[in-house]
């Protein structure tokens, strides 16, 4: 597994007004929306192209085109939701599949409560959004969902990642013979005692969509 950090000072300003605890839940999509195109430039870096044949009103010329099949974005529900607009705006020809996964507050182990998914992902490169790597458990269970169907590349993108959740994913896809590389805006100190990241940002799901129930 690779983990990335992308250090831009851009993306630092926009993460910076994203942990603030006084950014109201529009302002924080906005800036959710700007950092994840920002990050998803980075984590592109390897999507497949093929050669591809045009003509300009000079001469012919060849260029690239995205490769088939198309790559997939997976938004895991609900706070991945926050960053699809985002990362479309850079693959507008994708296709997007969702996972809904829930992590136990008491054990900290994720399960898998929906999906809409292609059965059969054989060849495909496939990019998991998830805001927050904190224990590690969700991003796990999602690659290994996605690779369990035949995904043979993935790109988790995250907003924040902690030290524990990146040693977790590491030791849980150890074996795993399928490229694996998170791309992050930090990383940061450490869990607390019940699993979020600090300093971190909170919630993300609450601050991007409101508290529910």
């Amino acid at each position: 597994m690779r983990t990335h950090v992308v250090d831009h000072p851009l993306v630092a300003h926009k993460l910076t007004h994203l942990r603030d605890e006084h950014t109201d839940s529009p302002t924080f999509r906005r800036l959710a929306d700007e950092l994840v195109t920002l990050l998803a430039y980075e984590a592109t870096r390897d999507v497949r192209v093929a050669p591809y044949d045009i003509v300009t009103p000079v001469a012919p010329t060849t260029g690239v085109s995205l490769a088939t099949p198309k790559p997939l974005v997976v938004p895991i529900l609900r706070a991945g939701l926050g960053m699809l607009d985002g990362m479309m705006r850079l693959l507008p020809t994708a296709e997007v599949g969702f996972l809904g996964m829930v992590r136990n507050e008491d054990t900290l182990e994720a399960s898998t409560y929906a999906e809409r998914l292609p059965d059969d992902l054989s060849g495909r490169q496939c990019y998991v959004l998830d805001p927050m790597l904190a224990t590690g458990g969700t991003l796990a269970a999602a690659i290994k969902f996605l690779t369990d169907r035949g995904a043979d590349h993935i790109t988790a993108i995250c907003l924040l990642a902690a030290p524990e959740g990146c040693a977790r994913l590491e030791k849980e896809l150890e074996g795993l013979d399928v490229p694996v590389t998170v791309v992050t805006a930090a990383m940061d100190e450490h869990l607390n005692d019940k699993g979020y990241i600090v300093p971190g940002l909170g919630d993300a799901g609450d601050r991007l969509y409101g508290v529910v129930g």
